[in-house]
């Protein structure tokens, strides 16, 4: 099995007195397209920082490409791509400018790549980066950092800002730039129907801890969401299969995991139950994170939630 090209073992952060993250544990695989998603707050940018060694935890460790990232060199780096919400670029530079810029300070910059990229983008060498759009700028910063030819890209809500349209071809391009290149990406985004295109492995940070570490086929083929509608006097279910009751009017809305027959076929013994259904990434999300989460949710959800991969092995 191929080594992990992340891995956080148990790490923990804090600024003063506010805890950030507690414990956090997962591991990127190579080739994989791992999202890391989460509320404002949850943890994410400051779990990339320390990815890239901009911080240092405070417990646990991070490694990325088998080193620690505290202690990253020069040419470490050079093989990891960055991708940030803020897209900064030299304003005295045109498109033509930043790419020489970057072939000469990456000496695995690609060159005709890049121009082929840039040209498919609709970016002309000669515009002027203070006169680009947001959707344009995002563009020339993915196009930069993937024609560096990176073992790892690094993404942290690239897309934020930017509008429906910008924001469907920015992820056209970023598909279509990873396509045959085998990089692994690790990123962050509030656009959860984006990831759903293109992720292969969800990350579900709340409140310092992952709640879910899996892969979409696996949510989609072990989490349903369904509507029950009980007569009267039938009992709420409950016990590991049971994520998430919400109340629904008339009934209720669960959310499960696993669901055997014999729960199903008890609910409809008991109630009208609409057919089980898996939840988009989105409704997951607000289900596991939004403000009226049961405190249930991290009990009973075995590899699904709370357990991330264990460090140095499989599940």
């Amino acid at each position: 099995m191929s080594s992990p090209v992340v891995t956080f073992d148990s790490v923990q952060r804090w600024f003063g007195n506010q805890v950030v993250l507690k414990g956090l544990s997962f591991q990127v695989m190579p080739g994989q397209v791992y999202a890391l998603l989460g509320r404002n707050g949850a943890g994410k940018t400051t779990a990339l920082r320390i990815l890239l060694g901009f911080l240092a935890p405070h417990v646990g460790s991070v490694a990325v490409l088998g080193c620690d990232s505290t202690a990253l060199s020069p040419q470490v780096r050079g093989r990891i791509g960055y991708v940030g919400e803020e897209h900064r670029l030299y304003a005295t530079m045109t498109v033509a400018g930043a790419v020489a810029f970057e072939a000469g300070t990456r000496p695995t910059f690609r060159r005709a790549f890049a121009d082929q990229a840039l040209q498919r983008c609709g970016l002309r060498p000669s515009q002027r980066i203070p006169r680009l759009s947001r959707g344009q700028r995002a563009t020339l910063s993915l196009v930069l950092a993937v024609a560096s030819n990176p073992e790892l890209l690094v993404c942290d809500d690239p897309a934020l800002g930017l509008d429906v349209v910008m924001r469907r071809e920015f992820l056209d391009a970023l598909i279509d730039l990873l396509a045959d290149t085998g990089c692994t990406v690790l990123f962050s985004s509030h656009f959860l129907t984006d990831v759903e295109r293109i992720a292969d492995r969800v990350g579900i940070l709340h409140d310092g801890s992952l709640l879910v570490d899996a892969t979409l086929d696996d949510i989609k083929r072990r989490v349903l969401r369904c509507v029950w509608l009980p007569k009267p006097g039938a009992t709420l279910p409950s016990g590991p299969q049971v994520l998430r009751i919400g109340a629904r009017r008339g009934g209720h809305e669960l959310l499960l995991l696993d669901a055997q027959r014999a729960l199903l076929a008890d609910l409809a013994a008991h109630g009208e139950l609409s057919p089980p259904l898996a939840p988009s990434l989105e409704d997951l999300f607000l289900d596991l994170t939004g403000p009226d989460r049961p405190g249930m949710l991290r009990e009973g959800m075995d590899e699904l939630v709370a357990r991330p991969t264990p460090v140095g092995g499989q599940r």
